[in-house]
């Protein structure tokens, strides 16, 4: 299990505004003054940011009654792992987090400026969904360096990967405190800003299509990547 913490995340304002479930180019054109605090927040709520990855690999064992088993008794429930991580040498299991400095900000400011607040909640969203994508070219590219591939990232509550059991799963896999993160009860992470992902890596397993053809707000998303 390895922790990184220095990672270099790109984002912009127009990220941030897809954050808060709106279009930059209607927001630019009917509501200027959004984008003013878009900006603001993210200029101010950089600094606040925390990004931390914690990461593990285990080696595919195989599949038994709709589960995928991994090494040390592991397993992920649902048709999606199955079919996607089934075939793959190995998973890495991540947790992503920006912290909880840059919500505790925003919680501040809600009481005088909840539009100011809304857009520095939004850098926090924009922050984890960049750096989910950089963990995940990370290790891409560490598998294209051994001649393997990628599978998508996978996360509960994709279609195919219930969040209950895969949270449960996933968290039983890791330390979370290691990076500061608690599963509640009702499977809510705590820093809000997280995100866990599964990715399987072997030979052959890249397939096509991205994350977004999995989610089950896909027709309906902002933030959708074509």
């Amino acid at each position: 299990m390895t922790v990184r913490r220095d990672w270099v995340l790109e984002y912009d304002v127009d990220d941030v505004l897809r954050g808060q479930a709106a279009d930059p180019d209607v927001v630019r054109a009917r509501r200027p003054r959004l984008v003013e605090f878009a900006q603001q927040a993210l200029e101010n709520g950089r600094d606040l940011i925390e990004p931390a990855v914690l990461s593990r690999r285990l080696g595919v064992e195989g599949v038994r009654h709709g589960r995928l088993l991994l090494e040390d008794g592991h397993r992920l429930s649902g048709d999606l792992a199955v079919e996607h991580l089934g075939p793959a040498q190995y998973v890495v299991v991540m947790l992503c987090t920006v912290g909880d400095s840059l919500a505790q900000a925003a919680i501040r400011e809600s009481s005088s400026n909840l539009v100011y607040a809304f857009a520095l909640d939004s850098v926090g969203s924009a922050a984890v969904t960049a750096l989910g994508a950089a963990a995940c070219n990370s290790i891409e590219t560490g598998a294209m360096a051994s001649g393997l591939e990628t599978t998508l990232p996978l996360s509960p509550g994709m279609e195919g990967m219930p969040v209950d059991p895969g949270q449960r799963e996933i968290f039983a896999m890791i330390d979370p405190e290691e990076v500061g993160v608690v599963l509640t009860p009702n499977l809510e992470m705590v820093p809000l800003k997280s995100v866990t992902m599964v990715l399987g890596v072997g030979a052959n397993v890249a397939t096509p299509g991205g994350p977004c053809d999995y989610c089950t707000l896909r027709d309906t998303c902002r933030q959708r990547i074509s």
